[in-house]
């Protein structure tokens, strides 16, 4: 492995990104980020569960502690023509492109010149990194199984920070101090088959999911909170699976996500449309995925130390928000305050993933200046 300039974050990142890390692959990523953290003093332990690559680092043994969170897999690169070979990190017109510049490679690495700035100085604390390898695949063996280890052996931190893509535009726009839960619904409704000329002899499911559906999507949940948009209903699939046109099927299937806020779990969701179906419905079965429920960071002297850091180093006052999908600060957040900053976002899982150094170097100096907040 090639010497890494630890106070540089495009040294890191590249060294990071020819690590062809497509979930559930790791391909190096991890024992690149063990000898950055090795040489800068760290205790690594690599926490593998089933095929998960997954890494946890501290160094100090005091509080407070700050922990940094990320995930080195990546997405597939796709069938797109790439301006460079996507695991090539390649720089070009002060542009590093490559899958997981963006997302969030370039993050972690922003993480590890950081840390190498601050331990220029004594250290007042402790600053972790809890890596996984399975945050773009199912979650399940990632993060979730990494926390339980860190709960078990009293390495939960003080606070955390996960590199996700934040901005939109710019550098400094948003600090994400929560995120929408995510629960997905199957809800099968039986009926009894028959033929379409004698309707009095059959039970005619759909017009009972569509009737349904129809009272689930009449109004919306709820008008949002404080830091909350509204929650979402969307039906993404209607499957009869009937080839027949004379025939009425004995069962129909609606898939349902819902996106929701800090008034609901996703237990009174699933109670609150099974409600809604033993209406219309003496019979049906509904399958629950939960992704993650919503969580808050709420606003105060820590979300203060983070706004004014990034203040400093991207000259924009960043905005608080809870938007987007889910990460894995979803499950950090049952274990300490979490939030998150990182990246612009307009290139993660695209053709020609990249980042500007300008930035990089913006989000590395975010970074320092928020270690410097939260371990002075």
């Amino acid at each position: 492995m090639a010497e890494l300039d630890l106070s540089s974050a495009l040294s890191v990142a590249q060294a990071l990104i020819r690590c062809a890390s497509v979930t559930p692959a790791d391909e190096g990523a991890l024992e690149v980020l063990d000898s950055a953290l090795t040489k800068m003093g760290f205790t690594v332990t690599h926490l593998p569960f089933g095929t998960t690559p997954n890494l946890f680092a501290r160094i100090g043994s005091e509080g407070p502690h700050f922990c940094f969170a990320g995930h080195t897999d990546v997405v597939p690169s796709g069938g797109g023509n790439w301006r460079h070979a996507p695991f090539s990190a390649e720089v070009e017109d002060g542009v590093l492109y490559g899958r997981g510049a963006c997302d969030m490679k370039g993050g972690i690495a922003a993480f590890v010149a950081a840390t190498a700035e601050r331990l220029k100085r004594p250290l007042s604390g402790s600053i972790s990194f809890l890596i996984t390898g399975d945050e773009e695949g199912p979650a399940t063996d990632g993060t979730v199984k990494v926390l339980g280890w860190m709960e078990q052996h009293g390495q939960i931190p003080d606070f955390c920070l996960v590199g996700e893509p934040t901005n939109p535009h710019k550098m400094g726009e948003v600090i994400k101090i929560g995120r929408r839960g995510s629960v997905n619904f199957s809800l099968t409704v039986h009926g009894i088959q028959g033929h379409a000329a004698y309707p009095h002899l059959a039970d005619n499911p759909v017009h009972r999911l569509v009737a349904i559906l129809q009272a689930l999507t009449a109004s919306p949940k709820d008008a949002g909170t404080e830091w909350f948009e509204p929650t979402t209903l969307q039906i993404t699939s209607f499957d009869v699976g009937n080839p027949a046109t004379n025939v009425i099927p004995a069962e129909a299937t609606a898939k349902i996500n819902m996106r929701f806020n800090d008034l609901h779990s996703s237990k009174d969701l699933a109670a609150w449309i099974r409600a809604v179906a033993s209406k219309y419905a003496d019979r049906f079965e509904l399958d629950v995925q939960v992704s993650g429920e919503s969580f808050l960071t709420e606003p105060g002297p820590e979300v203060d130390k983070l706004r004014r850091a990034v203040e400093r180093a991207t000259g924009v006052a960043p905005r608080l928000d809870t938007g987007g999908g889910t990460s894995d600060a979803r499950f950090i957040a049952l274990h300490c305050p979490v939030a998150e900053f990182g990246l612009v976002g307009q290139t993660m899982h695209k053709t020609d993933e990249c980042v500007s150094l300008a930035d990089l170097e913006a989000l590395t100096r975010a970074y320092a200046g928020i270690l410097d907040e939260f371990l002075p």
